[in-house]
């Protein structure tokens, strides 16, 4: 294993330990500042965000909508595709900066307008991101593979662990997985997102909101798809070692 490799798989066992870390005193006390709020969000925006997170999940199931041009990784190594990589993650969080900073400047109605349009620049993210680690976004387990990376970034803590469980053992898991439930994955996506961004809808601090969430949740999306990807390149790698 090269040097950089091994200091990747360290990276990768510190978030690991973090992502299973018991939620603090002050994590609980938002999660139900969290839950308060999500009552008071309009019910529009909860609408929009179930049909997008049902459309979204059926658009990546049939790939076509996401699907860009691939580049032949094959030769590169770790290293190298990860600085493709992180290119990608600043590239999209300037985007998802600069949208997130419009929506909210305008007032509440392109507020609303922000929860799809984010989540398309999620997605083309993660394809991305997932191509550039050398796996081939045309096949399906690997779209289930991108969907089950989303759920991992923006879940509860119960569900979190378990889609981790089934990340760390995909190459197991992804033949008895021919769907995703995209009820509970709109649920646990709003509960999520519904305190960082409730304050989008705030008039005057709409367009500061909207960039600071976007830009953050897409350097936590860009982390987590990291990790993922090297749960399966470096994972495997250790065993044959």
């Amino acid at each position: 294993m090269e040097i950089y490799e091994k200091a990747a798989l360290a990276e990768l066992e510190a978030w690991k330990k973090k992502l299973l870390k018991r939620p603090g005193r002050f994590n609980r006390l938002s999660r139900k500042a969290q839950q308060k709020m999500s009552e008071v969000i309009p019910e529009k925006a909860h609408e929009l965000i179930t049909e997008s997170m049902k459309g979204l999940v059926k658009g990546v199931l049939a790939g076509s909508e996401y699907l860009t041009k691939e580049k032949d990784v094959s030769l590169l190594t770790l290293e190298q595709k990860e600085r493709w990589v992180r290119d990608k993650i600043e590239t999209y969080k300037k985007t998802a900066t600069i949208e997130g900073a419009g929506t909210g400047a305008a007032g509440i109605f392109l507020s609303l307008a922000d929860f799809p349009l984010l989540l398309t620049i999620k997605m083309k993210f993660l394809f991305e991101a997932v191509s550039l680690y050398g796996f081939d976004v045309n096949d399906y387990t690997e779209r289930l593979f991108i969907l089950h990376v989303f759920q991992l970034a923006f879940s509860s803590e119960a569900k979190r662990l378990e889609t981790l469980n089934i990340l760390e053992n995909w190459d197991e898991r992804k033949g008895t997985i021919s769907e995703l439930n995209w009820k509970t994955f709109q649920q646990e996506y709003r509960d999520y997102i519904d305190i960082m961004k409730m304050c989008q809808f705030i008039p005057g601090i709409g367009a500061v909101v909207g960039a600071y969430a976007n830009y953050h949740l897409l350097q936590h999306l860009g982390e987590t798809v990291m990790n993922c990807c090297r749960i399966r390149l470096l994972t495997e790698k250790v065993v044959k070692e």
